[in-house]
Formats: C-alpha cells, sequence, structure tokens
C-alpha cells in the first residue's frame, strides 16, 4: 500500500470512528478498478454540527461534509431533486451508514421511475433555458464586448457538464461521473446512445488531444494553478489528454473571471495564456457558443 493510500485509510477510519459522523462514502475512482494515477481519493460525510457543505482537499485527500439534516431530508425525493448532488450520491460506495439511510438515499436514485427521470430532466433543462435566454439579451442589447464572448463560452460550458450531461442521463436511468476524465465518461456511458449530444459536448471544449493538452499545460506557468497544473500533468501521463483540457478549461474559467472581465487591459503575454488555456481559437465564442448550448438542449431533451 503506497503512501496516499495509507493516509487515505487513516482518513477514512478517523471519519467513521467521529461520533458525530453518521454516514460516510468513497467518491470516485480511487480503490477501484477504474483508479488511475491520477485519482483522488474522496469521501462523503454527514456530520451532526457542520451548518452547510464543506469541501476540503488537504495532502491529497478531498473530504466532502454535508450536515447531518441533509441525509435524513434527501430521503425524500422532492426534497433531494432540490438539494442534494444525485451524482455523487448515487456513484458514491457506503463505508459507515448505521441508520441506513445513505442506503434508501442511493436506493430511491436508482430505482427513479421513468416518470420521475422525465420531470427532473425537464425541470432541468428548463432552469438552462431561463439562463441561456437571459444570456442572449447580453448580445441583443448590442456592446458586447470580449469579455461578454468569453463568458457566454464559459457559462455554455457550465451548462453542458453541470446539467445537461447528467440530464441526458437520466434517458439511460444512468447519473454522471465527476472527474477529471470527463470527456471521456461521456463516450464510453453516452456516446453510442447519444452521439449528436456528444458531438455538441465536444464542440463546446475544441479538443486537440495530445498537442492541445500540452499547450493547455505549458500555459499555466505564472497563472497561480500550481494544483489545477499538478493534476492535469498526471491526466496527460496517463494518456487523457482531453480530460486535461477539459478540466484546465474549466478551472480557468472559475479562477480567472476578474482577469476575463478586464480582458482588454490584459497584457499581450496574459492575454495569449488565458487564451489557450480557455481554448478561444478552437470554440464557439459569444452567440455561437450560445447556439450550441441550444441545440445541446434539444437533443438532450429529444435524447439524440
Amino acid at each position: 500500500m503506497n503512501e496516499l493510500a495509507q493516509r487515505a485509510e487513516k482518513t477514512a477510519e478517523k471519519l467513521i470512528s467521529d461520533r458525530r459522523v453518521r454516514a460516510v462514502a468513497a467518491a470516485g475512482s480511487f480503490d477501484t478498478d477504474d483508479a488511475w494515477a491520477g485519482s483522488v481519493p474522496t469521501y462523503v460525510a454527514f456530520e451532526r454540527g457542520v451548518q452547510s457543505m464543506q469541501d476540503d482537499l488537504r495532502s491529497g485527500i478531498r473530504v466532502v461534509r454535508f450536515p447531518y439534516e441533509q441525509l435524513e431530508r434527501w430521503r425524500e425525493w422532492e426534497v433531494a431533486r432540490a438539494e442534494a448532488p444525485l451524482g455523487l450520491l448515487a456513484s458514491s460506495r457506503a463505508l459507515y451508514d448505521p441508520t441506513g439511510y445513505f442506503a434508501r438515499i442511493q436506493r430511491q436514485l436508482w430505482t427513479l421511475s421513468e416518470e420521475r427521470r422525465a420531470d427532473w430532466r425537464e425541470e432541468t433543462l428548463r432552469s438552462v433555458s431561463e439562463e441561456l435566454a437571459a444570456m442572449k439579451q447580453t448580445f441583443r442589447s448590442g456592446g458586447a464586448g470580449p469579455a461578454e464572448q468569453i463568458t457566454a463560452l464559459g457559462e455554455a460550458r457550465r451548462w453542458a457538464t453541470e446539467s445537461l450531461y447528467p440530464a441526458l442521463l437520466t434517458h439511460a436511468g444512468l447519473w454522471p461521473e465527476f472527474e477529471l476524465r470527463l470527456p471521456h465518461a461521456w463516450r464510453a456511458a453516452a456516446g453510442l446512445k447519444f452521439p449528436k449530444s456528444v458531438y455538441l459536448l465536444e464542440q463546446l471544449y475544441g479538443f486537440g488531444g495530445r498537442d492541445e493538452a500540452r499547450a493547455a499545460l505549458l500555459a499555466t506557468r505564472g497563472l497561480k494553478m500550481l494544483a489545477q497544473e499538478k493534476l492535469a500533468h498526471a491526466a496527460f501521463d496517463a494518456g487523457y489528454y482531453d480530460g486535461a483540457v477539459r478540466y484546465l478549461r474549466d478551472e480557468t474559467y472559475v479562477l480567472h473571471r476578474t482577469d476575463i472581465a478586464r480582458w482588454s487591459h490584459l497584457s499581450g503575454m496574459r492575454q495569449n495564456k488565458l487564451s489557450t488555456l480557455l481554448g478561444i481559437t478552437r470554440s464557439p465564442l459569444g452567440p455561437a457558443a450560445l447556439k450550441v448550448a441550444e441545440e445541446l438542449l434539444g437533443t438532450v431533451r429529444e435524447g439524440e
């Protein structure tokens, strides 16, 4: 057992022995048959005294804490659908569940009726449609510059990964794998069943294989993205080139919103680095990005 695995085991034992913790589950691919060099040991815990979700990454181990009250509340579908991270809960593996509440949540997620899945899908699509319509107004009023063009792409990607891909999987009764290898998960879980949707998902990111991944990794230098660079390097070394690119594109959008907002005032070098990381020359921008998102919304609704 390597050092990381030993630390992960001790973390799990510490969580299980803590009297405030009422359920513990392992998430992600670490310590499974799908594990790879970049797998991050991840634990989900429901704990008394916690007021809101806490997501901590320390010494390479991630612990996501939720209030104990949510373990009770999320047994009810109507509450869980509105509040819970459904994909995370569905794909986790229970390690400690003395009340049986976590098992009940999981059974509910994996045995949802087609009617409930369809209702949740339509609700998700309606929410994205409303945000999409609001974003379109930015361009109808005129005066949209580089910041607005890039933001439209960033939001289209966010809708695609956080809402539209999970909604797509409801057609097959599946829940998403939210790991760094996301493009590969799209292809494996949805590529054959829903080729039009997967094509549009990938169109938003402008993947370019090994060469694009290498360029993106080099562009992280000087942008205070050491943690992201480290994880993306692990993906690159494992051959998950598009996974590294997807991860860096999304992380750059989250971490550098201030830079995007003042794009015209950035130095040429900083613009070039961010442009490479965001894939600006490879991906649709502004109204073109919104059009792809709108098409994706349609193919997800139809299950194509």
